[in-house]
């Protein structure tokens, strides 16, 4: 040791914190920042109204659009199939999973959407971070939607492509970019929901289309909340605009207006047996149970045999932005769009608003971060076919009494 240097002691260690000691605390920082959410236990759905502890509600919050999430007709079904067939699947469908459930239902499905073939997922999620990496990789490039789905920015990072985010809605960004990557990619894929979730407005997919074409990209529309809904025959977001032809990866969920659960990409025949092979969320997972199948295959026999539950849903959404206008309350998106938001902007406020609702007796969404942007927290309200009049008037009379009020 050289003259002069003293000799230092290991420090002792400070003691290690728990896993327990860190969440606690990371749980606390979100309940001061008003961003910590709570399960709240909902049953008893009969049309729009649920009970919450032990005492009836109307529900806004959900996405079941055309009230089929208590319809008799599909529960008959998934019942039937049960009594006839096991539980699950027990095993991935390319083992011994598959099902002649699950093959009626994608050849439903295609039929629907018109396209040659549909594979079914386990979820919108699982779709996502599936069928994304598996059509593109490291040496191409993604475009993506500012305000997609979670699912889908994981998806993009998943399959570790260029990713370019493009403003929101912003067709002409869209095409600067794909015009400013000419030659450098070997694929490149356009990603966008159809209808977005949290704003209800709609991608410009006539725009995107055509810029798709005119750069060989791909279209890839996630048409969650538009599968059902929009076109004149509820075929989603791309009959809507008229180019259902043009969307080469289509992909919907059976959760949300078919009221069951599971998603589903459809295309061509190609494209299925591709996925079939190369979709991680499908080849090592295993099948969704039959009985699922069957009730889903019910729950789009009725939407395509019953026009007025988009009808009346369109009614719904309209009274409801009306009826909000008249409070002052402008919503964006389509006269009758059925996914309503109210801006609130500070996470507390909407949860105290969302909170006086339900004391109320009327479910919404108290939507915050991470979901949204900061400073952007807000209402989301949702239409169904099975609300009713009186619950209507009954949401905007409570509306009426908890908003804060708007700026001058």
């Amino acid at each position: 040791m050289e003259s002069g240097a003293q000799s230092v002691a290991p420090a002792h260690p400070a003691a290690e914190a728990t896993l327990d000691d860190v969440l606690a605390s990371e749980l606390d920082k979100l309940g001061r920042a008003g961003l910590r959410r709570f399960l709240r236990a909902v049953h008893g759905r009969a049309g729009a109204q649920v009970i919450v502890a032990g005492q009836p509600a109307a529900d806004f919050s959900s996405n079941d659009y055309l009230g089929l999430a208590s319809e008799p007709r599909v529960a008959a079904a998934a019942i039937a199939a049960l009594g006839n067939d096991a539980t699950g699947a027990a095993a991935a469908r390319l083992i011994s999973g598959d099902h002649p459930a699950h093959e009626m239902l994608e050849r439903d499905i295609a039929r629907f959407k018109q396209t040659d073939a549909a594979l079914l997922f386990g979820s919108g999620y699982l779709a996502n971070t599936s069928v994304i990496p598996a059509l593109v990789g490291p040496r191409d490039a993604i475009y993506t939607d500012a305000l997609n789905h979670a699912s889908m920015i994981d998806g993009c990072r998943l399959s570790r492509a260029e990713v370019r985010v493009m403003p929101h809605v912003d067709a002409g960004a869209f095409g600067a970019a794909l015009e400013a990557d000419r030659g450098r990619f070997r694929r490149r894929l356009i990603v966008v929901d159809g209808v977005f979730s949290m704003d209800g407005d709609l991608a410009p997919l006539g725009a995107l289309t055509e810029l798709a074409r005119e750069h060989g990209a791909w279209t890839y529309v996630d048409d969650a909340h538009g599968t059902g809904v929009l076109g004149q025959h509820g075929r989603g977001t791309a009959e809507h605009f008229g180019v259902e032809g043009s969307v080469e990866i289509m992909m919907g969920t059976l959760g949300k207006a078919l009221g069951v659960a599971g998603a589903y990409v459809a295309g061509s025949r190609p494209l299925v047996d591709y996925l079939t092979n190369r979709a991680r969320g499908f080849v090592f997972t295993t099948g969704t149970p039959p009985a699922l199948a069957a009730a889903a295959a019910a729950a789009l026999r009725i939407a395509r045999a019953e026009p007025d539950r988009r009808t009346r849903l369109r009614v719904v959404a309209r009274r409801l932005r009306e009826g909000l206008a008249a409070l002052g309350r402008e919503c964006p998106g389509l006269p009758d769009g059925h996914i309503i938001p109210v801006a609130i902007g500070e996470a507390g406020e909407t949860i105290r608003v969302g909170a006086a609702l339900a004391a109320r007796g009327f479910l919404v969404g108290a939507v915050r971060p991470p979901t949204v942007p900061l400073g952007t927290s807000r209402l989301r309200i949702t239409a169904s076919a099975a609300h009713t009049d009186t619950q209507i008037d009954g949401l905007l009379d409570a509306l009426a009494a908890t908003l804060p009020l708007v700026p001058t």
